[in-house]
C-alpha cells in the first residue's frame, strides 16, 4: 500500500507545476509581445502542452510498471519464505 503513494502524489506534484509554469509563459507572453507575435507563442504553449501530456501518459505508464514489478517482487519474498521454511 506504500507504493500507491507516490503515484497518488504525482497528479498533484505535476498540476501544481503546470500552473507555475503556464503562468511564467503568460507573463512572457505578456512582456515580449511586441517582439514576437502573440499567435506564435500560442501555438507553441499548445505545442508544449501536448508534449506535456504524452510525458505525463508516459509517466503514468512507468509507475504502473513500477508498481506491477514491485508487487511482484513482494509475491516472490513471501514465496521465498515459504520455500525456505
Amino acid at each position: 500500500s506504500t507504493a500507491n503513494a507516490p503515484e497518488d502524489d504525482a497528479p498533484n506534484r505535476y498540476s501544481r507545476t503546470d500552473r507555475t509554469t503556464y503562468s511564467r509563459y503568460s507573463r512572457d507572453a505578456n512582456s515580449s509581445g511586441s517582439s514576437v507575435p502573440s499567435n506564435t507563442l500560442e501555438k507553441r504553449i499548445e505545442e508544449l502542452e501536448r508534449e506535456l501530456a504524452k510525458e505525463r501518459q508516459e509517466n503514468v505508464r512507468l509507475m504502473k510498471m513500477t508498481q506491477d514489478k514491485e508487487e511482484l517482487i513482494g509475491k516472490l519474498k513471501e514465496e521465498i519464505d515459504l520455500l525456505n521454511r
